[in-house]
């Protein structure tokens, strides 16, 4: 079955006089002139064959047929202009494709990134974790936010922060068992991560403390081992740039020494490329947000 569609031009006119009740409005509105908005007018109400507005000394006023038509077709109308600025805005936005830890998502990454899109809101973020090491041959990602020594690195990178690492624990735990120097960790229920099984021996190496290393309780994230830190299980190892905020805000409290290991975090593009420009921004952004919150 066919519709039937007045002429869309004349309605246009139509719902933006109904709209803003005045002639003078609409056509600044439609950028034509008064007259040209009348002649549309006339238009439409020839087709309907009824007259859609009054003329009064004041201006002019709906019909009661005008106040229906435009009540029924307004919304469509309201709905069109909101989905065509829906579509604008998603196809002007550019994807930045990211890889990085999950650990360092939720604790650092996410926090901050509405601030990014409050500076670039053209720029939409693709975020992906995993552990694995990116591959930019493989798979389609722009910027890659991981761990590794210089030596190791063989794609573009910037170097981010250090990998330093401290004891933590919660304020409870520490009341609770009196840790007040390292060899109280010999009772002390260590908290590992299973993707980090290493960090207790590695810190304790460095301290030349290697026989206070023993079983605890491993996680299988470094996410969920600090959280199990908060949450006064036990004493974790704790990247102190990445737990910043908790540190700050007194839910996890700093133990004994810090400790630098070979590992960095990088940023880091295809090998042989430059980042692009949506991937320039981010790490010019990166580097802003780094120097605002830098260790003193």
């Amino acid at each position: 079955m066919t519709r039937t569609i007045p002429p869309l031009n004349p309605l246009h006119v139509f719902e933006v006089v109904a709209r803003l009740g005045n002639f003078t409005r609409a056509a600044q509105e439609l950028r034509v002139t008064q007259s040209a908005v009348s002649r549309q007018i006339a238009t439409l109400e020839a087709y309907l064959g009824l007259k859609l507005f009054t003329r009064e000394h004041q201006g002019i006023a709906l019909t009661p047929a005008g106040t229906k038509y435009f009540d029924e077709i307004g919304p469509a109308f309201a709905a069109i202009a909101s989905a065509t600025g829906r579509l604008r805005i998603s196809q002007s936005r550019e994807a930045l494709r990211l890889v990085v830890y999950p650990t360092f998502a939720a604790k650092w990454l996410i926090p901050r990134l509405s601030r990014f899109s409050a500076l670039h809101p053209q720029i939409e973020i693709k975020l992906t974790t995993g552990i694995k090491p990116a591959n930019f041959a493989s798979q389609t990602v722009d910027l890659a936010i991981q761990l590794a020594t210089p030596d190791q690195i063989t794609d573009g990178h910037k170097l981010l922060f250090d990998d330093i690492m401290q004891p933590v624990c919660s304020p409870s735990y520490l009341a609770e068992h009196k840790l007040e120097t390292v060899d109280d960790l010999a009772t002390a229920r260590l908290l590992h991560s299973h993707y980090r099984r290493s960090d207790w021996q590695d810190w304790l190496d460095d301290i030349g403390r290697r026989d206070l290393w023993h079983d605890g309780v491993e996680f299988p994230s470094s996410l969920l081992t600090y959280q199990a830190a908060i949450e006064g299980m036990g004493v974790a190892i704790g990247q102190t740039r990445l737990l910043a905020e908790e540190i700050k805000a007194g839910t996890l409290v700093p133990l004994f020494d810090v400790v630098k290991r070979d590992l960095a975090y990088f940023v880091m593009w295809e090998k042989g490329t430059e980042p692009n420009l949506k991937g320039r921004k981010f790490i010019r952004w990166l580097g802003d947000e780094l120097g605002q919150t830098r260790p003193q």
